[in-house]
């Protein structure tokens, strides 16, 4: 009986190691499966957050869509339960310089304003030659003819010879690779219908300068003293505390002088390229949302019908059925 007790133990310690082992590989599979599950929990809320924080930002864009809904609105700025919200900048599209107004007609003075921003940003007189004249190739309709500094049509280069469909078309012209290649090189152009001509309630400090050096002003602390009260004591257009600016005044707050106002020939005006204070109703509209530390934005360019005054009761609403906002542009960023 002695002699049996060593092949007994030894048949029990395989035994446990056996269960051990089964114990280990059930524990390993119980722990992989929770952390599968934890993974595809965090996938889910991610996804969810990002669906909420989208909804968000579309919720935003749609209130800025409202007729009666202002740049200075405080509906465009809301919190939600759960940590949701959505924040809505409404800026004049009109005070962007709009390419295709710029070259249209060739107008010496629109294309020195052009030519000024261009030189703002650091582009040498050279590559500013190169890169209008191309672009007037571009944007214009007779065929066979090309400006003196452009690229010549090749193979693999044919200008459409039709006004720019988008911003983002500049970066097919000759010359402009360069420059569009630049982070926020975009931010102060357009294309859209409707502008013909500059807002300054909305221009940027750039294009406000390039403005005025193409017509010979060169004070860059009358365009800085003009943005303080346009946009009040916080520094931000659109917001409450928004200066109250006299349209009229506009042109001597800026320094805009008799001699500057009139152009000769077939030139246009300093005055005549700038709008009416505030008169432009197509707005670039950014909205972004955000659920809890996810945020999704959404940025569109619309044209908003112009409120009439007296428009209310049934006789307003059926007068302005029809008027709805157009959308030129929508884009996710």
């Amino acid at each position: 009986m002695k002699k049996g007790l060593p092949r007994c133990n030894s048949k029990r310690g395989a035994a446990l190691l056996l269960s051990l082992w089964a114990l280990f590989l059930l524990s390993a599979m119980v722990i992989a499966w929770a952390l599968n599950i934890s993974s595809r929990l965090t996938v889910s809320a991610n996804a969810n957050r990002a669906l909420s924080a989208e909804a968000m930002a579309s919720s935003g864009a749609e209130v800025a869509l409202a007729r009666e809904v202002t740049p200075s609105s405080s509906n465009l700025h809301r919190k939600i339960g759960n940590g949701d919200s959505y924040d809505v900048q409404m800026s004049g599209e009109c005070g962007r310089l709009n390419l295709n107004f710029l070259t249209q007609g060739e107008d010496p003075n629109k294309l020195q304003i052009l030519r000024q921003y261009l030189n703002l940003k650091g582009v040498d007189l050279n590559e500013q030659d190169l890169m209008i004249d191309s672009l007037l190739d571009w944007v214009s309709s007779n065929r066979g003819l090309q400006h003196l500094n452009a690229c010549p049509e090749t193979d693999d280069y044919h200008p459409p010879h039709q006004p720019l469909g988008s911003v983002d078309e500049l970066k097919k012209v000759c010359g402009w690779a360069g420059f569009t290649s630049k982070p926020g090189w975009d931010s102060d152009f357009t294309v859209v219908q409707g502008c013909s001509g500059i807002d300054v309630a909305y221009a940027s400090r750039d294009v406000l300068r390039a403005l005025l050096a193409a017509f010979g002003g060169t004070e860059d602390d009358r365009v800085d003293a003009f943005l303080q009260l346009r946009q009040g004591p916080d520094g931000i257009d659109g917001t409450a505390d928004d200066g109250v600016i006299d349209p009229n005044a506009v042109p001597a707050m800026l320094g805009i002088n008799g001699t500057q106002v009139q152009a000769p020939g077939n030139r246009s005006s300093i005055r005549s390229l700038i709008m009416l204070y505030k008169t432009s109703n197509v707005f670039r509209v950014v909205s972004v949302g955000k659920s809890s530390d996810v945020t999704r934005s959404v940025q569109m360019i619309v044209q908003k019908p112009i409120m009439q005054p007296g428009g209310t009761g049934v006789a307003g609403v059926a007068a302005l059925a029809g008027n709805r906002p157009t959308i030129f542009s929508w884009k996710e960023l």
